[in-house]
C-alpha cells in the first residue's frame, strides 16, 4: 500500500515539474519565436497598433510584397545597410577577448591557486573591486589616451577595454576551478619528469578543460552583447553588431528602419542559441565541477 502511494506521489511530481519545465520553456522562448516570426513581415503588420493579429496574418505584408512572409528586413539589414561587416567586427573582437582573457586566466587563475602566500588573497580582492565597478567608469579612464595616441575608434582599443573588463572575473573563475584539482596531479607529474609548466599543460588543463570552455562561453558572451564600450570605442565603420542594431532605430531627428533591426536581432541571436547547444554538455560539467571539491 505504502508503495502504490510513494509511486503516486513520485509520478505526480515528475508531471507537475514537467509542466513547470514545458511552461518555464514557452515563456522564455516566446520573445525570440515572436521576434523570428515577426522578421518576416513589414512594420505595419509586427508594429500594428489597430490588430495585434496582423503580425500573425500578414495583411499588409501581403498588400506590400505579394506575399505573407518577406525577407526585406534581412536583406535590407546585411545588403543595403552592410550589417555583415559589423558581423566581421565582432567576431574579430569577441576572439581576441576571449583568447587574450583566457590565456591570463589560466596562468594567473594557476599561479593564484598554487601559490601559498597571501598577496594572492589580495590581488583577488583588487580584482574583484574592478570587476564591481560600473563598465563606463572604466571605458572614461581610457578615453585620453587613447585620443592622445590617436587609437580611438579602431578595433584593438575596443579589444584592450574588453580584456581589462573581463579579467577579473575570468581570473576568480579559473582560480576557483583550479582550487577543486587536487596538488597531488602536480607532484605526480613533477615525480614523472615534468617541469611546473609541462605539469600545467599536459596534466591540469586537459582535467579542467570543461573549465575553461564554461569561462570562455561567458567572456564570450561578455564581447559579444557589450554595448557601452564598443559605442564609445569605436568609429562608425568599425562598429560591432550591438551599436549597429541600435543604429537601425534612428533618434528623434533622424528615422531609422525598425524592420532592419528585428532581423539584425535574430541574426545576432541565433548564433548564441548554436554555440550553447554545441557546448551544452562541457557548460554543465564545468558549472558542477566549479562547485565539487576534488
Amino acid at each position: 500500500m505504502s508503495s502504490t502511494i510513494a509511486n503516486r506521489s513520485s509520478r505526480s511530481l515528475i508531471v507537475i515539474s514537467s509542466a513547470f519545465v514545458l511552461l518555464w520553456v514557452i515563456v522564455a522562448s516566446f520573445p525570440f519565436l515572436w521576434t523570428l516570426w515577426g522578421s518576416f513581415k513589414v512594420q505595419g503588420d509586427f508594429f500594428s497598433k489597430a490588430d495585434w493579429t496582423q503580425a500573425l496574418t500578414g495583411t499588409r505584408t501581403l498588400i506590400e510584397t505579394g506575399g505573407t512572409f518577406t525577407g526585406k528586413g534581412y536583406e535590407g539589414a546585411w545588403v543595403q545597410e552592410e550589417f555583415w561587416r559589423a558581423a566581421i567586427n565582432t567576431f574579430i573582437i569577441v576572439f581576441f577577448t576571449v583568447i587574450i582573457s583566457l590565456t591570463f586566466g589560466t596562468l594567473g587563475g594557476y599561479a593564484l591557486a598554487r601559490s601559498g602566500h597571501n598577496y594572492s588573497f589580495w590581488l583577488l580582492m583588487i580584482a574583484l573591486v574592478f570587476r564591481a565597478m560600473p563598465h563606463i567608469t572604466l571605458v572614461s579612464g581610457y578615453l585620453l589616451p587613447f585620443f592622445e595616441w590617436n587609437l580611438w575608434g579602431h578595433i584593438p582599443t575596443a579589444i584592450i577595454v574588453l580584456v581589462a573588463i573581463n579579467q577579473p572575473f575570468t581570473l576568480w573563475m579559473l582560480h576557483s576551478f583550479f582550487l577543486n584539482i587536487p596538488k597531488d596531479l602536480d607532484e605526480s607529474a613533477k615525480v614523472d619528469g615534468c617541469n611546473q609548466f609541462q605539469a600545467f599543460r599536459h596534466v591540469i588543463i586537459p582535467v579542467m578543460w570543461p573549465g575553461v570552455i564554461t569561462t570562455g562561453l561567458f567572456s564570450f558572451l561578455l564581447a559579444y552583447n557589450d554595448f557601452s564600450v564598443t559605442s564609445m570605442l569605436l568609429s562608425e565603420e568599425n562598429r560591432t553588431m550591438v551599436p549597429a542594431i541600435y543604429g537601425f532605430l534612428g533618434s528623434t531627428q533622424e528615422e531609422g528602419n525598425v524592420m532592419f533591426a528585428v532581423a539584425s536581432v535574430v541574426s545576432a541571436t541565433a548564433p548564441l542559441f548554436v554555440l550553447v547547444m554545441f557546448f551544452q554538455r562541457q557548460i554543465v560539467s564545468g558549472l558542477t565541477a566549479g562547485a565539487v571539491k576534488g
